[in-house]
C-alpha cells in the first residue's frame, strides 16, 4: 500500500510540474519548483527532459540563482538517457564559464567516452568521480544498459572479457547477468577455443548485413551513425 501511495504521489508531482512548464515556461518564479523536481527525479529514479531543459533556460535568465549541484544532477540524468542526445541538449544551455568547473569538465569527458564507445576509459574515469555519479541512484545500471545496447547494434559475437569490460562487471556478478540475458534477451553462450566464453547476440538489422540490407529503407538516420566497430 505504501508503494502504491508513493506512485500516486510521484504521478501527481509530475503532472503539476508539466503544468508549470506548459504555462510558465519563462517565469523565474517556478525555479524552486523545478529544482525540487530535479531532486524528486533523483530520489524516485524518474526523468523529465522537458522540465530539466526548462530549468536550464531559466538559469540563463537568472544566472545568480544557478545551483551547480542541480545542474550536475541534470547532466548525470541526461547521461543515463543515452543513446538519446539529452546530454548535448542540456549542455547547450549551460554557459561556457560554468562548463569549465571541474565537475562539469568531468561529465563532458564521460559523455565523450560513451559516445565513442570507450567503455573501459569511461568506467575508470567514473570511478575517480564517484561523488558526482553515485549521487544519482541507478547510474551504473543505466550505463550498463547503454553499453549492451551499443554492443547489440555492433556485434554478433563478443568474448566474455569484452562484455565484462564494457559493463564493468566480473566474476559471479557477470555470471548472474549472463543468466538473466540468456533467459530474457535471447543471448547464447558458447565455448571459444582457448578464449573462454563467447556470447552470441541476437541478430538484428544493425549487426547482421543480410538483415540490414532488407531493412535499409527503414533504418532511422540517428541509428546509422552508430553502426561501426567501437571496441578495440
Amino acid at each position: 500500500m505504501r508503494e502504491m501511495g508513493r506512485e500516486r504521489e510521484a504521478t501527481k508531482v509530475a503532472y503539476t510540474v508539466e503544468q508549470l512548464v506548459a504555462f510558465n515556461r519563462y517565469n523565474p518564479d517556478i525555479l524552486p519548483d523545478l529544482e525540487n523536481y530535479v531532486n524528486d527525479q533523483v530520489s524516485s529514479q524518474t526523468y523529465s527532459l522537458d522540465a530539466n531543459l526548462c530549468l536550464l533556460r531559466l538559469y540563463q535568465f537568472e544566472p545568480e540563482k544557478m545551483s551547480s549541484q542541480i545542474v550536475a544532477r541534470i547532466l548525470v540524468k541526461a547521461l543515463m538517457a543515452m543513446p538519446a542526445p539529452d546530454f548535448s541538449l542540456c549542455l547547450f544551455l549551460i554557459p561556457e564559464r560554468v562548463q569549465m568547473e571541474e565537475q562539469f569538465k568531468t561529465l563532458i569527458v564521460l559523455s565523450h567516452y560513451l559516445e565513442t564507445g570507450r567503455f573501459r576509459q569511461f568506467w575508470d574515469e567514473a570511478a575517480k568521480s564517484r561523488h558526482i555519479v553515485e549521487a544519482v541512484p541507478g547510474f551504473e545500471q543505466a550505463i550498463q544498459g547503454y553499453a549492451v545496447h551499443v554492443l547489440s547494434l555492433t556485434y554478433q559475437n563478443i568474448p566474455r572479457t569484452v562484455l565484462a569490460e564494457a559493463i564493468n562487471i566480473e566474476g559471479l556478478s557477470l555470471d548472474k547477468f549472463l543468466e538473466h540475458q540468456v533467459a530474457n534477451s535471447g543471448w547464447v553462450i558458447e565455448k571459444s577455443q582457448g578464449r573462454g566464453q563467447l556470447i552470441v547476440l541476437p541478430r538484428n538489422e544493425f549487426n547482421d548485413p543480410a538483415l540490414k540490407k532488407n531493412a535499409a529503407d527503414s533504418v532511422p538516420l540517428e541509428h546509422i551513425t552508430r553502426i561501426f566497430p567501437i571496441l578495440s
